[in-house]
């Protein structure tokens, strides 16, 4: 069994998703394909999947290392940082 990187690890309490968009795809016009929530600050942004794939330009650009999914019965997190995948 792969190790839970320190981001991971860190969490206390999950941030769910407030709403069930990419804010940022509805400002330029655009779609997603599934939904990130950033557990610093609570941004519900596009996959990678998505063709703007937002959630991955906020995490780099707001160094916030982890997301978890928006997506109704999923219920993993993502470590953009060390590439670390844990289910909760």
């Amino acid at each position: 069994m792969a190790e839970i990187c320190e981001h991971l690890e860190s969490l206390t309490k999950l941030i769910p998703a407030k709403e069930r968009v990419c804010e940022a795809c509805v400002a330029i016009g655009g779609r997603w394909v599934h939904l990130r929530t950033c557990q610093t600050c609570g941004t519900t942004r596009c996959c990678d999947s998505s063709p703007n794939q937002h959630a991955s330009h906020h995490a780099r650009e707001a160094k916030h290392p982890v997301a978890a999914s928006a997506e109704p019965g999923e219920r993993w997190l993502w470590c953009y940082v060390d590439e670390s995948l844990a289910e909760y």
